[in-house]
């Protein structure tokens, strides 16, 4: 069993704070978190979903987005419940935001490589949904895959604290962060914190992980030129080897606005392209 970690009890043990994610959820006797994934009963903090996943698959490392790490090689995917941000237009709403029981399927990390193994794959991506709510399991699967040369990959919106950081920087080989627009206050009505988003990626970057980025080009959110145009600005002060995946909306969820226009997308693919080696569409 793999107990949460990051928190501490407060006022006398009536609430319990986590320090999983930027938000650090002050969590009542009898609550939970803003994930749904933390929770505080009876003076104990749990996680119940650590280890247990809803989807299992094997994918192109393309379709992470990872372009520049293991290129044509297939990966073997993992997801589970829930996530820290509220995106309307969210893709995996089914099981970030689940209106009901889901079932899952619990799988140990030595359960995991052996399932790996046997399907002759060698990385392992936590996906679908936001990962870093397995972190404490992730951390934990890292070395035993390790050991038998298995490595992982997280696909994540980078919301994690400092903590969550500093050990994925040793744990984790390669990750896709997506981030979702390049103004404080559309990360505020998506419930998350740009500010997190590029302190963490800095900080991953400088550790030696691989990463890549995405940008969902939503209208009404994420589809400003000038604020494109603010991100590549960033982007290219971290590393101009940091590849970037432009990738066009459809309307899913709560959001129902019309897919991206083909030529905003092109519009940002030159913007980019002037300043970044690796520049990809998706979803065209």
């Amino acid at each position: 069993m793999i107990e949460p970690r990051w928190h501490s009890t407060k006022d006398g043990g009536v609430s319990s704070a986590c320090r999983l994610c930027f938000r650090g959820c002050k969590i009542p006797e009898g609550g939970s978190g803003a994930c749904g994934a933390r929770m505080y009963s009876h003076g104990v903090f749990s996680s119940p979903h650590l280890g247990r996943f809803v989807s299992v698959a094997v994918d192109p490392i393309e379709k992470k987005p990872l372009r520049r790490w293991r290129p044509g090689t297939k990966i073997l995917s993992l997801g589970g419940l829930h996530c820290n941000m509220r995106c309307p237009f969210c893709q995996n709403h089914v099981i970030a935001h689940p209106d009901g029981p889901v079932r899952e399927r619990e799988i140990t990390p030595r359960g995991l490589a052996e399932a790996a193994k046997s399907s002759s794959l060698r990385s392992v991506a936590y996906t679908y949904n936001e990962p870093s709510l397995q972190a404490e399991y992730i951390f934990a699967a890292s070395p035993i895959l390790r050991a038998e040369g298995i490595a992982t990959v997280m696909v994540t919106n980078g919301m994690f604290g400092e903590e969550v950081c500093g050990e994925a920087v040793g744990a984790v080989d390669a990750m896709n962060v997506d981030v979702k627009a390049f103004d404080a206050d559309s990360y505020r009505r998506l419930g998350g914190s740009l500010d997190a988003v590029k302190r963490n990626v800095r900080r991953l970057v400088n550790g030696g992980v691989h990463i890549e980025l995405t940008n969902l080009v939503v209208p009404g959110i994420s589809d400003s030129p000038d604020g494109f145009a603010d991100m590549i600005d960033w982007i290219a002060k971290v590393s101009p080897d940091i590849p970037l995946h432009i990738s066009r909306y459809f309307p899913a969820y709560r959001y129902d606005k019309p897919p991206t226009d083909i030529s905003s997308i092109e519009k940002f693919l030159d913007i980019a392209r002037g300043r970044l080696k690796y520049v990809y569409a998706g979803n065209i």
